[in-house]
């Protein structure tokens, strides 16, 4: 049996403040977001800090909303496997996790373009991003593929990602982000 206090204890010991499995709704971005403000209010943290967190936890969510694909099941014990997001507080930064099923075909798009913006520097990332604004261009999924550069952009750092491939058609894609505190 499965002790929840020791489970409880461990995430705190490693100081996650939200943790989350399943799938993905309009309601339920709310809620995490009104969570997450609502902790760093208690935990004291300047507006700045709050500001910059709460912007790069908006686009992630996002992301993981407007991206999400669902996989068929593959038994009875394995449903809503939708996203996962986790955020947690460190002395230096917040981490930011995120990950959710993609399509294994678009992988390597998506890698050559965290790849790209990872390779800007933070003048290049201001420039790259007023230039696609300004297109105005829609992707297939209604956004102008600003997501990405304002977590690069607001964060300050480049983005940490990793694919799993599940199998011929699908793949996990996982997104870290760290927002320092200072």
């Amino acid at each position: 049996m499965i002790d929840v206090f020791d489970f409880y204890n461990k995430m705190e010991n490693n100081n996650i403040m939200l943790s989350f499995k399943g799938s993905i709704t309009s309601e339920l971005l709310t809620s995490i977001l009104n969570i997450i403000e609502k902790k760093m209010v208690q935990m004291d943290e300047s507006s700045k800090v709050q500001k910059k967190v709460f912007n790069v936890l908006v686009e992630c969510l996002q992301n993981l909303y407007h991206h999400r694909e669902e996989i068929p099941v593959i038994s009875e014990h394995d449903t809503e496997k939708s996203a996962i997001f986790m955020i947690g507080k460190d002395v230096e930064r917040y981490n930011i996790i995120t990950g959710n099923y993609m399509i294994r075909s678009e992988v390597d798009a998506l890698k050559q373009r965290i790849d790209f913006i990872n390779s800007l520097s933070n003048r290049e990332l201001k420039e790259r991003y007023k230039e696609v604004l300004n297109d105005g261009t829609m992707s297939e999924k209604g956004g102008g593929g600003l997501g990405l550069m304002d977590i690069a952009r607001k964060s300050g750092q480049n983005l940490d990602y990793d694919f799993l491939d599940l199998d011929d058609k699908f793949s996990f894609f996982t997104l870290g982000i760290k927002v320092a505190i200072n």
